[in-house]
């Protein structure tokens, strides 16, 4: 094989791979107690989106190339898992979440050596242990303000893309959390599945005006305080991993809690994976 094939070969694995997280990341705008933004962090992605939409006409030919297969595959991601979510959650709920936990354990490694690339110092450290202190504590007790079902029209579906554009801009924010506390969720995954497109453009215009609006502050946050933001998105991504282990096994057999123990295990494999192919090729 000669060069220019090695090359080749090696642009379509990444290509590949950025689709696959993208796929991962779109999940975070769909499965509750999933962040697609800790997904992007936690794929060793999310500094340069927010680098990209900060400063949009900067490289933007080469951006928009690098994330093409990611906006592809998020699509993806959010199309398919409409389809599946319903019965999915329904049937296999457990053992899907188990799979999800593996994903984020077998990516923390990667987390923590990029968060500590520019160094690390006791506060970071603090910043942490506060963060996964107060995320837990509002994840435990946030459903009580988001609690009653919301007037579905263009205004709160707009309000709705907002807070999944939050999910992108805030790692550890999982938006089809807010969703569910507000009675939307069934109805916007019911209205992707179905092109209902009352539902997806006020969602993508909100999604829109909030990452845009917000992804300047993230950045000037990342260039002053790398070493804190990080421990902050990894405060937030083991509180959230924290909320989303399943807790309720009723009417589970031995077969059953064998495929938990092998979806958790096939999810930190392919988030592992996933990790060193990012590591290889950035």
């Amino acid at each position: 094989m000669n060069k220019s094939d090695s090359l080749e070969k090696a642009h379509t694995k990444e290509w590949f791979l950025r689709f696959v997280k993208g796929m991962f990341i779109g999940s975070g705008f769909i499965l509750p107690g999933v962040s697609g933004g800790a997904l992007a962090a936690i794929f060793g992605i999310y500094e340069r989106i927010i680098s990209f939409l900060a400063n949009i006409t900067k490289n933007f030919k080469e951006n928009f190339f690098f994330f093409l297969p990611v906006g592809l595959g998020g699509i993806t991601g959010i199309f398919l898992l409409s389809f599946v979510v319903s019965f999915a959650i329904g049937e296999y709920e457990t053992v899907i979440m188990w799979f999800f936990v593996g994903c984020i354990i077998g990516t923390v490694p990667s987390l923590w050596r990029e968060s500590g690339k520019k160094g690390r110092q006791t506060p970071d450290y603090i910043v942490m242990a506060i963060t996964f202190t107060v995320g837990l504590l509002f994840l435990i007790y946030g459903q009580k303000l988001f609690s009653g079902s919301v007037a579905q029209n263009f205004g709160t579906w707009m309000i709705a893309g907002a807070l999944i554009g939050l999910g992108v801009i805030v790692p550890g924010l999982s938006p089809s959390n807010f969703l569910l506390y507000m009675g939307m969720y069934k109805a916007m995954s019911d209205g992707i599945k179905t092109l209902d497109f009352s539902v997806m453009i006020p969602i993508a215009l909100g999604g829109a005006v909030c990452v845009l609006g917000l992804s300047k502050v993230m950045d000037y946050i990342f260039n002053k305080y790398y070493a804190k933001l990080y421990h902050f998105i990894m405060g937030i991504v083991f509180a959230s991993t924290v909320m989303i282990i399943p807790v309720d096994y009723s009417g589970f057999s031995l077969t059953g809690y064998l495929a938990c123990i092998i979806s958790c295990f096939l999810g930190a494999a392919l988030g592992w994976w996933m990790s060193r192919l990012e590591e290889k090729y950035k």
